[in-house]
């Protein structure tokens, strides 16, 4: 779905941000991209909407260059910024200007997201609070039915009880024709929603595995002692370490902090876990 080889891309005056950087993106996952601010995830997720042009390699999206921003192609791709302007219109008018757009926008779905996210109709968009705008655009990316869906920092401006229902609505909304990026600095926020964590450090992709493969690799919690643990990576906690350490038969949620610390303070120890 979507195809990135050797991009190398930089802005004037600040050098080289992508060298050499390649991913892959299939369809039926949901990716978390992880990172610093300032790592790089909103400039990928430009690339892959067209909206910035590598000054080398390639950006595939349905194997046209997203860079083309081909009809089509547009056409089931939406992309949920984290800074965003929306028209003093009211929500009606915003769906039916916006939804023609997208051939398989459903209009019941919308109903239903909206509903789910506690979005009320009869208002102007000017005049919701930034969560409100922000689960409002959720609803609509998710009723649009695109094959690609990007969504940056998309919890940021949610409270708790927003972010709880923006994961089971991403996990409810998930099936085998859509793909679904994540990018954010917030790990945590994810839970256990995602398939696949993808970190990003100084431009580079420095970790990439599945959901699955981190599980039988690790197990995360609470230690005492780590002498009577087989510790891969510990931080200290009230109490004890929070810690990662060998799966030897005992599965675990996976720690989204814990693995985002452990990976970028030792991304070669960590990776180098995933090749014995």
């Amino acid at each position: 779905m979507v195809n990135i080889e050797n991009l190398t891309f930089g802005y004037k005056r600040k050098g080289l941000l992508f060298d050499d950087l390649s991913m892959h993106l299939s369809s039926g996952r949901i990716y978390g991209l992880f990172g610093k601010n300032g790592a790089g995830k909103t400039t990928l997720l430009k690339h892959i909407a067209g909206l910035l042009f590598p000054k080398k390699g390639s950006c595939m999206v349905f194997d046209e260059h997203a860079a083309s921003r081909k009809p089509g192609v547009l056409a089931d791709l939406f992309v949920i910024p984290e800074e965003f302007d929306l028209p003093g219109i009211s929500l009606d008018a915003f769906i039916a200007i916006n939804s023609p757009f997208f051939p398989k926008f459903d209009k019941l779905q919308m109903s239903q997201y909206m509903e789910e996210f506690q979005v009320k109709n009869g208002q102007k968009l000017n005049t919701l609070s930034y969560g409100q705008k922000k689960k409002f655009l959720i609803a609509f990316g998710l009723a649009a039915n695109t094959r690609l869906l990007l969504m940056d920092e998309p919890t940021n401006g949610l409270d708790i009880p927003s972010k709880s229902q923006f994961r089971r609505t991403i996990a409810s909304s998930a099936n085998e024709n859509r793909c679904v990026l994540i990018s954010t600095h917030q790990v945590r926020d994810l839970g256990n929603i995602i398939d696949q964590v993808t970190i990003i450090d100084e431009g580079k992709i420095i970790f990439d595995q599945s959901i699955e493969a981190i599980s039988n690799k690790f197990v995360f919690g609470k230690i005492k002692d780590e002498d009577e643990h087989d510790v891969v990576y510990s931080e200290d906690i009230l109490g004890g370490k929070a810690a990662i350490c060998y799966n030897k038969g005992k599965y675990s949620e996976v720690d989204m902090e814990l693995l985002f610390n452990a990976v970028t303070n030792y991304p070669e120890k960590i990776n180098n876990e995933f090749k014995k």
